[in-house]
């Protein structure tokens, strides 16, 4: 496909403003030859469409890990952000791609950038797309669990929101908040809402109450459809207590909180004990 020639003017120290440019299209479609061919004949490794796009952006919503990793060391600027204030890292952790993920966090990419009305974190990113592997990562390297996303909440109310069961349970053994609240609404409610009935138990095995009512003094129970496994599982739950082994664990957890995962092999309990404390 032939590449169409960019309108410019200058901006400040990010380059330029353009419209689409030969930079952008190579990154989008994974180019690395025509990509590093660019960049060897000077073309700015930073332009920007009218969108606040840089290559790098592309690069990474299209989890093209070479042509990231070109940009990179040609100095693409890494924290850029597009209109909607998203990162390089935000868009690699939407699409999934753990490879451009760990390219960006090795070239200091910010894993807690700082929340506006129109963004959401790179944690939160992954949570909504369900890319339970970038959460993992993401944990790992830091990121922070309760950051607050003025729309949904925390990243746990994201998974849930969305009905992602693997990244709410990497959340939740992380030390997350089951009872963290948006206008009182938990990670209960946006687990009813979305009908499944596999994250309402887990949330559940974590200490999520089932009592908790929103700001609309609805409870879970409420949201969820008739005759529904959502429902049943709620039911369930409202009439069997947990078993004391299920309570010791849940106080176990939260007495631990975020440490718990590195605590409990220290203290010398038998498998069985400590498979059951981290959730195995």
């Amino acid at each position: 496909m032939e590449l169409a020639a960019a309108r410019r003017v200058v901006m400040m120290d990010l380059g330029v403003w353009a419209d689409r440019t030969p930079m952008h299209e190579a990154a989008c479609f994974g180019r690395v030859l025509a990509l590093k061919e660019l960049i060897d004949n000077g073309n700015p490794v930073n332009i920007v469409t009218v969108d606040n796009t840089t290559p790098l952006h592309d690069a990474c919503i299209h989890g093209n890990a070479h042509c990231v990793r070109l940009l990179l060391q040609a100095g693409a600027q890494i924290e850029v952000r597009n209109i909607h204030g998203s990162t390089a890292l935000c868009h690699a952790c939407a699409v999934g791609s753990v490879a451009c993920v760990r390219l960006l966090l090795e070239y200091g990419a910010r894993i807690n950038p700082t929340l506006t009305a129109l963004t959401a974190t790179p944690l939160h990113e992954a949570c909504n797309r369900g890319n339970s592997e970038c959460v993992r990562l993401l944990i790992s390297k830091g990121a922070e669990l309760e950051s607050y996303d003025v729309h949904t909440g925390t990243p746990l109310h994201t998974a849930c929101a969305k009905g992602n069961t693997h990244c709410a349970f990497e959340l939740l053994n992380a030390g997350a908040n089951v009872e963290a609240s948006n206008f009182h609404t938990t990670a209960l409610h946006h687990a009813a809402r979305s009908g499944s009935a596999d994250l309402i138990e887990l949330l559940v095995q974590f200490g999520g109450d089932v009592y908790t009512s929103d700001n609309l003094n609805m409870r879970p129970l409420d949201y969820t459809d008739p005759d529904s496994p959502a429902r049943l599982a709620l039911i369930h739950y409202l009439s069997v207590p947990l078993s004391l082994q299920q309570l010791c664990r849940i106080r176990v957890r939260r007495r631990l909180g975020t440490r718990a995962l590195e605590v409990l092999p220290q203290l010398g309990l038998c498998q069985p004990i400590l498979d059951y404390l981290c959730y195995k």
